[in-house]
């Protein structure tokens, strides 16, 4: 699975909170809970007209084990989150919902603000078609792959039992 997307940079320890504030918890629809996603930051809406990848710092989702974070950044756009390290219970998360993501030690420097990217989720490769470098990151388990192109595990559940 690749995911191609332009960058919007984040620094170290965004948590759920910051991803989606509490106050919205009582939200269930996605379409609802994208006007909230990541609101507190400055300008980030903005940056969400075609699509991008998140590329952040150390510890990116941690604090609660909401799915409703993950859920807000796939519904307002966001194609892939790539972090130097991100915390267990959000990117189970994120890929039971259906966002990519990856973890690549050392992406801050890597990549600006408004790189166009070319993220190859299997072999754990980002490519920065701006700057022409390729990074390695770890690439998402080959059992996890398909419940991403799927679109989530309700929807890969769904698809392995009319498969049967």
């Amino acid at each position: 699975m690749i995911v191609e997307a332009k960058a919007v940079k984040l620094g170290d320890n965004i948590d759920t909170d910051v991803i989606l504030p509490g106050k919205y918890l009582v939200l269930t629809d996605p379409a609802q809970l994208r006007n909230h996603a990541m609101e507190g930051v400055a300008g980030f809406r903005a940056k969400l007209r075609d699509g991008v990848a998140i590329v952040a710092g150390e510890n990116f989702g941690q604090g609660s084990s909401r799915e409703h974070a993950p859920i807000a950044l796939k519904a307002a756009g966001v194609r892939c989150v790539v972090a130097h390290s991100i915390a267990r219970i959000y990117y189970r998360n994120s890929i039971s919902i259906g966002l990519p993501v990856l973890q690549c030690p050392g992406i801050l420097a890597e990549v600006h603000e408004g790189d166009r990217l070319l993220i190859d989720l299997a072999r754990g490769q980002i490519r920065n078609l701006t700057t022409g470098t390729t990074v390695n990151a770890e690439p998402v388990p080959n059992n996890l792959l398909p419940v991403l192109e799927d679109g989530g595990i309700i929807e890969h559940l769904k698809r392995k039992r009319t498969h049967r």
